[in-house]
């Protein structure tokens, strides 16, 4: 099994960055593609970020976040990055973070295997 431990949520200001951290436990960490998922009141979880399996020189981001988050990976922590810049209201929402043995295309369509407890991001003045 694979434990995912979130932090780095909190509140910021609207253009404001945060980055959040999801550490794994366990050996085959760089064997998962990993991920980011959210969550705002009222609606539907939602796919934001996949880096790919090994390197992670494969992602994928919603569109309602390009150019604004950037995700990474460290296998050697065994922990996956999520920065994000220039932050909106709408951007609040409760972050997952999520792992899975397939790859990160699938990840986009919420085929995972392992879920984090999600942590709160809420962006407001």
């Amino acid at each position: 099994q694979v434990q995912l431990v979130e932090s780095g949520g909190g509140l910021v200001q609207p253009g404001g960055s945060l980055r959040l951290s999801c550490a794994a436990s366990g050996r085959t960490f760089s064997r998962y593609a990993m991920g980011w998922f959210r969550q705002a009141p009222g609606k539907e979880r939602e796919f934001v970020a996949a880096i790919g399996m090994w390197s992670g020189s494969t992602t994928y981001y919603a569109d309602s976040v390009k150019g604004r988050f950037t995700l990474s990976r460290d296998n050697g922590k065994n922990t996956v990055y999520l920065q994000m810049n220039s932050l909106k209201p709408e951007d609040t929402a409760v972050y997952y973070c999520a792992a899975d043995q397939s790859t990160a295309a699938t990840m986009q369509r919420g085929e995972i295997d392992y879920w984090g407890q999600g942590t709160q991001v809420t962006v407001s003045s």
